[in-house]
């Protein structure tokens, strides 16, 4: 699905051919699926209304008005018949049932980064709560919104909460100004709290490993600590330098090389606008020999959110890999293998690293820079892919598929999807 303004388009995933064709009242600031893929909703964030439409029967529709108390998100719960709508202000949140039409409300959530999570199994609902100038964690029953348990957490300024893969942990953090993480039991019982340091700036980034037995923290002094499901303590941590000397470490450099002028001459001027896109600068990997300095960017020390630090880190879905990215060394994403606990490979790259984000179902991760370019790597090596089309296609987001077959590329304005083949076994 995507929209355009007030439209909304459905197309196949397979064709690209649009199976359906919405009109919504006004502009389109967020869109979701429901988890069965039957409906999905439309966020017009500035009318404070949600509109859902259904796939299957294309007549019937649905309008929510949160009236005058606004609306900042929307986002569907697990069972894909409920939509909690959290209005302006943080003053509550909504929820509303598409089936009995029914309403439930949640007082005080917080603003935070991630202040709403469900587990995987979409039994249980957590929320980030803050009244009387104190920071709360409220569990839900989502089969029927009620409280199973209310407590308080030891933070000073509770910044964002997430369920363990397996829905007996979850885990708090405090923002970035107090270094502090905290994990409890789905009965509100405190397990264990994490401390690394005192008086720095702290926690960035926080990852599940998918069988939950790791925790990952990426913090603001470029390091990676990794916690145990068992004892919750620290069993390694990850540096980041700007210089690779390992000879263990491969480090997969991209160069771009400009087309022979043979090449130009093969075609016809009708087709040269096409063929300057397809070979404008070829883009590929080589191995660097090791040592290797990384461009490092020291942090404007006296501005608000310095660009420093791990701020994206991701498992891969067989859990034996971990990627991170330091946002002191903009331009590579660092690959560790989680079995040896050691840096695999670095990815270093042209342009600034815009996104990264696993295959979910194999260890492939697809990464992209803002250029017209995908980079994907696996154990078996690493590529680049020139997205073919006339115009500077800049790919700043993507989005894979959930069999692993394709990855949505978006830029600013468009997007294309790119179809993987499947390897024969």
């Amino acid at each position: 699905a995507s929209c355009v303004q007030h439209r909304l388009v459905v197309r196949d995933v397979g064709s690209l051919q649009v199976r359906q064709l919405y009109t919504c009242l006004d502009q389109i600031q967020y869109i979701e699926w429901s988890s069965d893929s039957l409906f999905i909703l439309c966020a017009m964030y500035k009318r404070g209304i949600v509109q859902v439409w259904s796939l299957e029967q294309p007549d019937w529709h649905c309008k929510i008005d949160e009236g005058s108390a606004g609306l900042v998100a929307s986002c569907w719960s697990p069972d894909g018949r409920h939509i909690l709508n959290t209005t302006e202000f943080h003053l509550r949140i909504t929820v509303w049932s598409l089936c009995t039409k029914s309403v439930s409300y949640i007082k005080y959530p917080k603003a935070c980064q991630q202040g709403v999570v469900f587990t995987k199994d979409g039994r249980y609902m957590a929320v980030a709560e803050r009244r009387d100038c104190k920071d709360f964690i409220s569990i839900f029953v989502c089969s029927n919104w009620q409280l199973l348990r209310h407590f308080d957490t030891e933070t000073q300024d509770l910044f964002g909460i997430e369920w363990a893969p397996n829905g007996c942990v979850l885990a708090a953090w405090d923002s970035c100004l107090e270094y502090k993480l905290l994990l409890y039991s789905l009965d509100g019982r405190l397990l264990s709290s994490y401390r690394a340091y005192e008086w720095p700036l702290g926690i960035k980034s926080v990852a599940w490993s998918p069988s939950s037995q790791f925790l990952a923290i990426g913090s603001f002094d470029e390091k990676v600590r990794i916690l145990n499901h068992v004892t919750w303590k620290k069993i390694t941590e990850f540096e980041h330098p700007a210089t690779i000397a390992s000879k263990k470490t491969i480090v997969y450099k991209e160069v771009e090389k400009s087309p022979s002028v043979e090449t130009e001459r093969l075609f016809s001027p009708p087709a040269r606008a096409l063929a300057s896109s397809l070979f404008s600068t070829q883009s590929k990997y080589e191995i660097s020999q090791v040592p290797v300095s990384l461009q490092y960017i020291k942090p404007v020390a006296d501005r608000a959110n310095p660009k420093m630090g791990v701020g994206m880190l991701a498992f891969s879905a067989d859990n034996c890999f971990l990627a991170t990215k330091n946002d002191n060394i903009p331009n590579a994403v660092w690959i560790w293998d989680i079995r040896k606990l050691k840096l695999l490979v670095v990815l270093e790259q042209l342009c600034p690293v815009q996104c990264f984000q696993w295959d979910p179902r194999q260890p492939r991760l697809a990464l992209c820079t803002g250029t017209p370019r995908v980079f994907l790597w696996s154990p078996a090596g690493c590529v680049a892919v020139q997205v073919p089309g006339e115009g500077d296609f800049q790919i700043v987001a993507l989005s894979w598929h959930s069999s692993g077959d394709s990855v949505v590329l978006l830029s600013k304005d468009n997007f294309c999807v790119c179809y993987l083949e499947r390897e024969e076994v």
